[in-house]
């Protein structure tokens, strides 16, 4: 059974959401990632571009300024649900973690 688009959020997209919480350029955000994630997590131009054009067109996003090719984003209402329902399964998961591994919770 496929996955149903946007579901849950691959690292890239979460953090492509996160930085907009500001308002950034596209390549700004090639740069942001990296350094928000300690160089743990990447986004590649191609990667970037196609999930901004989803995420503009699923309304997650807002284009706030056109200047020439340069575009800028922020998250719009509908994404910060979006990275609020995936930090939600994300504390879910690591609970889940907790419970079955005998750990305490982190």
């Amino acid at each position: 059974m496929p996955r149903t688009k946007f579901q849950t959020l691959t690292e890239q997209m979460f953090y492509i959401l996160l930085c907009l919480k500001n308002e950034y350029y596209g390549m700004d955000i090639l740069d942001r990632v990296p350094a928000m994630t300690n160089g743990r997590v990447n986004v590649g131009s191609g990667t970037l571009y196609n999930l901004l054009e989803q995420f503009l067109e699923e309304g997650f996003i807002y284009e706030t300024k056109v200047e020439g090719r340069r575009r800028s984003y922020i998250i719009a209402p509908k994404g910060e649900e979006m990275l609020d329902k995936e930090v939600e399964r994300l504390k879910a998961q690591l609970a889940d973690y907790n419970t079955f591994s005998g750990r305490e919770e982190a």
